[in-house]
């Protein structure tokens, strides 16, 4: 799948649990929108992470990549220990200068 190399990245990282490698892959003031939550700066997506591993222990399997410009969008199969598992998420980014600035997962 053709995917912009920062969220191959991110997707790599994030299977191989390896926060400091998925953290890399956010810009410093990077947002993550998910489950009705937004989590503002690296900190906060650190600690959104770890707790969302901890819960789930979730992979994430990368499907389908549309990508228009900065944008990308990416939809995923997800499964882990979590009520209706497996799932297919989308997974929202937003790019810029080779890093992420903003995830919207649905």
């Amino acid at each position: 799948m053709d995917m912009p190399g920062v969220i191959n990245t991110y997707f790599e990282a994030d299977r191989r649990n390896d926060a400091n490698a998925l953290l890399d892959t956010f810009a410093v003031e990077a947002f993550v929108e998910d489950e009705r939550a937004r989590h503002q700066g690296v900190a906060a997506i650190r600690e959104w992470w770890v707790a969302a591993n901890k819960a789930a222990q979730y992979v994430a399997e990368p499907l389908e990549c549309t990508v228009d410009c900065d944008k990308a969008l990416i939809r995923a199969k997800v499964s882990g220990q979590f009520p209706g598992s497996p799932v297919t998420l989308t997974y929202d980014f937003a790019i810029k200068d080779g890093k992420i600035v903003s995830l919207e997962i649905q």
